[in-house]
């Protein structure tokens, strides 16, 4: 395998690239959800409680996810939400960058724990998270429709 240079960050402003991106990637991790407004990204990396990573291959945004980091009672605590990497650029090792990114920027903030779901369906995501070292917990999640 070649290798290929993924470049990292943390999004800073919701320009139309970002807002095309997710409009790109968007609808290849969920066919029931649209991609974020312009105004909903902007939300998104203006909030003090989310920062939007990027990964780039060749100057393109290739993949994004967002680490939701929060303050409770028992100390800082993170998420992993709406990992998705462009379906041309899989196999770089894209997705495994930027969550190991991901897990540096919630040390960086003083979580004690980064937690994530994952459909079964999505067995190579599955795989990815186990091999960085993610556990499964023993716990029932669930959820209300509003």
């Amino acid at each position: 395998m070649v290798a290929v240079s993924v470049v990292l960050e943390i999004a800073t402003e919701a320009d139309d690239e970002l807002v095309q991106a997710f409009a790109r990637l968007i609808p290849q991790l969920s066919k029931s959800s649209p991609p974020p407004t312009a105004a909903e990204v902007a939300e998104m990396v203006a909030s003090e409680a989310s920062d939007v990573l990027v990964a780039r291959l060749d100057g393109a945004i290739v993949g994004t996810l967002t680490l939701v980091t929060f303050r409770i009672p028992t100390g800082v605590r993170a998420w992993i939400e709406d990992v998705v990497v462009d379906d041309a650029a899989r196999g770089h090792g894209v997705g495994d960058q930027l969550n190991r990114f991901a897990l540096d920027v919630a040390r960086q903030k003083g979580a004690k724990t980064v937690d994530l779901t994952s459909r079964p369906s999505r067995e190579a995501a599955n795989r990815l998270y186990q091999r960085i070292g993610f556990e499964p917990r023993e716990t029932n999640v669930y959820r209300f429709s509003l």
